[in-house]
């Protein structure tokens, strides 16, 4: 009986090594979305603030591995379930707190529901955001957020798959509001050729989202601990050296 019980032992001991090692031999993907002026494709490459701190961050730990950017409810379907995946840019809530080993922050952002100047929408608190339609992008922080608030999906929230999608939606009269991070919203109005002092109006600043650990560089969980804290390292790394604060100073 015993004989039995330590060939079983043995057996759960290799296939938990197999694992492990497959999971190493998985190449590294690094998935985003565009999100302006953090993520961006511009001349067919990936830009942007956050972009370039998890470059710099290959950089200091020797790793080479190429940026796909996508929308992100598939980006944040890659991370959850395969191994080897980094995501940014990534709000770290406490629902998604067991879901990804998180690497470090890499930008800050405040987060508001905004209208525009000429159909201004007034409000006290996020509970008068009922009954108006706000834009959203599919499975990002903002709409999880409303959700988890009591809006709903196809009701009150038109979700789409990219920002600018959201910022049409606003200047047709698709919607009467959109969720936003600030850059995001004042750089997709400049694009426009738009002064968004001009055009915006914050109907009502969300302090649950907005903190200057906005961002976030994270993994999935079928990831090898050793890759989570080699890259753990280099965010550390850029931040003292000052890589990471001339990185802010060129994009803010």
């Amino acid at each position: 009986m015993g004989s039995l019980l330590d060939r079983l032992l043995m057996w759960g001991l290799l296939m938990l090594l197999a694992a492990s090692t497959c999971a190493a031999q998985v190449p590294l993907r690094i998935v985003t979305e565009e999100l302006p002026p953090f993520n961006m494709t511009q001349d067919g490459k990936v830009t942007g603030m956050s972009t370039e701190v998890v470059q710099a961050v290959l950089k200091e730990i020797g790793e080479e591995a190429p940026i796909q950017p996508m929308p992100w409810a598939r980006a944040y379907e890659l991370a959850l379930n395969e191994s080897n995946v980094l995501i940014y840019s990534i709000v770290r809530t406490p629902e998604r707190e067991s879901l990804f080993h998180w690497v470090g922050a890499i930008a800050s952002t405040q987060w508001y529901l905004y209208s525009l100047a000429d159909r201004p929408v007034i409000l006290n608190s996020l509970a008068d955001a009922h009954g108006h339609q706000i834009a959203t992008v599919n499975q990002d922080v903002g709409e999880q957020y409303l959700v988890s608030k009591g809006f709903r999906i196809g009701e009150e929230l038109q979700s789409s798959t990219r920002y600018e999608h959201n910022y049409r939606k606003l200047k047709v009269d698709h919607v009467e509001m959109w969720i936003s991070n600030e850059l995001n919203a004042l750089y997709l109005t400049r694009q426009n050729g738009e002064d968004p002092d001009k055009v915006l109006i914050r109907s009502l600043p969300l302090p649950e989202l907005s903190r200057a650990d906005g961002f976030y560089m994270a993994f999935s969980r079928k990831t090898p601990i050793e890759t989570v804290e080699k890259f753990r390292a280099g965010l550390e790394a850029i931040r003292h050296n000052g890589v990471y604060d001339a990185i802010v100073r060129k994009w803010l």
